[in-house]
């Protein structure tokens, strides 16, 4: 079993009743984070507060209409079923954490809420065959769907020298979530977990030939987990992050190649010339990392560069002493 998926339901496997209860305690996340956006940014931009008061205010009349289809349909008892109890459900970020957001990073957080929310109650409402539950999700996905429009007037109506293109943005926004993150992250792990073994059986034998094996299983094996991990952790259909297949090419491929790219030098027959190749496309592969982290998932230059070089050169001196000693 895979940490951290199984103790977690799966969508498809939800009933109605427990549809109708995720939706209730969302509903109610949600009014409570946009209230949370109202006082973070009433004294310098009331307008702004006021927008998301309402929108507040709408959550909690979403949330009535639940409850009081619930108690008609399954009565007064609501199941305790939320957000973190479903695999590839949409996550909200820690309400203490808007402190550190700007205006225009809490207008685009308000615009995903809107966009998970709709993407929910859409495949909330292909699974129900009630047709009071049915009407009543297509109802709340057009409103969320009226909210997000709501959103992008608000970011368009206070950022006046930008001139953005919504489908562009979305377009970017998926690639980023179905290839740009899994990629990156089967990177990581394929350039920075293989580092120890391949250099430890480098330094350990001085034979090319054994460690180029040993790298060649390890990618392989590496990327072959990954692909199954990330296909497995989410189908994509709440989350939005795309075909699971997709992510999983991507995170299993990049981690093969990832590992690849240093145990290929060994091909070349003189150890230390194959080593010193190695090394400089580690060297090559933490910093495209840096770049990937920074240009596509907005990590602070600096900052990426101390956390992946650091722990590249933390695994390769711990492979190296390991395989010298």
């Amino acid at each position: 079993m895979i940490p951290g998926i199984g103790n977690r339901r799966n969508f498809g496997d939800l009933s109605e009743q427990e549809i109708l209860a995720l939706a209730i305690s969302s509903e109610e996340d949600d009014a409570r984070i946009y209230r949370s956006y109202a006082e973070r940014l009433r004294a310098e931009f009331p307008a702004t507060a006021n927008i998301f008061d309402g929108m507040a205010k709408e959550e909690d009349e979403h949330r009535r209409r639940l409850i009081e289809l619930h108690d008609q349909r399954f009565g007064k008892v609501i199941p305790l079923i939320r957000r973190e109890h479903v695999s590839g459900f949409h996550t909200r970020r820690p309400v203490w954490l808007i402190e550190n957001l700007g205006l225009e990073r809490i207008r685009e957080e308000a615009a995903q809420m809107e966009r998970d929310a709709e993407r929910f109650y859409r495949a909330a409402a292909a699974r129900t065959s009630n047709t009071d539950t049915r009407k009543l999700l297509g109802d709340l996905a057009a409103a969320e769907a009226g909210h997000e429009k709501a959103a992008q007037e608000m970011e368009q109506s206070l950022i006046d020298d930008d001139a953005i293109d919504h489908e562009n943005k979305a377009a970017h926004r998926q690639f980023v979530l179905t290839w740009v993150q899994p990629g990156l992250a089967g990177l990581m792990d394929g350039s920075v977990s293989t580092l120890a073994p391949i250099f430890a059986t480098a330094f350990a034998t001085q034979n090319t030939e054994t460690t180029f094996l040993v790298g060649l299983a390890a990618s392989i094996g590496a990327g072959i987990s990954m692909g199954f991990t990330e296909a497995a952790s989410d189908d994509g259909q709440i989350s939005g992050r795309g075909s699971p297949t997709k992510r999983g090419i991507a995170a299993g491929v990049m981690t093969t190649l990832g590992g690849l790219g240093h145990a290929m030098p060994y091909l070349i027959p003189d150890f230390w010339t194959a080593t010193i190749t190695a090394i400089i496309v580690v060297f090559i592969e933490l910093w495209a990392i840096v770049w990937i982290q920074n240009k596509y998932m907005d990590t602070p230059f600096l900052r990426a560069t101390f956390q992946v070089v650091l722990g590249g050169a933390l695994v390769f001196a711990a492979g190296a002493l390991i395989g010298g000693g």
